[in-house]
């Protein structure tokens, strides 16, 4: 018996490969560890925008307010070189600490084409909440990670200096606990 042509060129539907190519992709995903922490990073500042909520600021917000704190009195040049990002994204997130009332803005005596960024009271004040809630979600990986917790943060730390990082607000790339 002869078998027709046609059966001899079947191939499956488009669908069934790109859901096995996605498949495959998936399955090759899982194999990669930094996958684990990436996603893992994820659920740790999930888990830290619940804890800022009461307060009204973003991760992001929280950091730059603590390296103000640090800082002093700071161009928004200099701040966004010390997060590692342009002026234009800095001036986004200061526009809303200023709208928050928790940074003031002058001109630069030095040049009047800058202007000087500094924490008001109330963002000092604010200060306090971001620590603990800081705090709050150390205890959180503490919980989950056990007698694990203190090597992971310093593989963190070792990570962190390792690429290139510092702590914001500073010239110090140490692996001692920072706050």
């Amino acid at each position: 018996m002869r078998v027709p042509s046609l059966c001899l060129q079947w191939s499956p539907p488009t669908c069934c490969v790109k859901t096995l190519s996605i498949l495959t992709i998936i399955m090759q995903v899982d194999q990669i560890d930094f996958h684990g922490l990436l996603h893992s990073a994820n659920l740790v500042e999930t888990e830290l925008r619940k804890k800022l909520a009461p307060l009204g600021v973003q991760p992001r917000q929280a950091l730059v307010l603590e390296a103000m704190s640090r800082m002093g009195p700071v161009s928004q040049v200099e701040l966004a070189a010390t997060f590692g990002v342009t002026a234009a994204s800095m001036s986004t997130m200061t526009e809303r600490l200023l709208a928050a009332g928790y940074l003031t803005r002058s001109v630069d005596p030095a040049s009047r084409r800058s202007n000087i960024l500094e924490l008001t009271d109330s963002g000092r004040a604010l200060l306090e909440g971001i620590i603990i809630a800081w705090s709050e979600v150390d205890a959180v990986i503490k919980a989950v990670l056990g007698d694990d917790a203190p090597a992971f943060f310093t593989f963190a730390r070792q990570l962190r200096n390792g690429l290139g990082g510092k702590i914001p607000g500073t010239d110090r790339a140490d692996s001692g606990k920072e706050i």
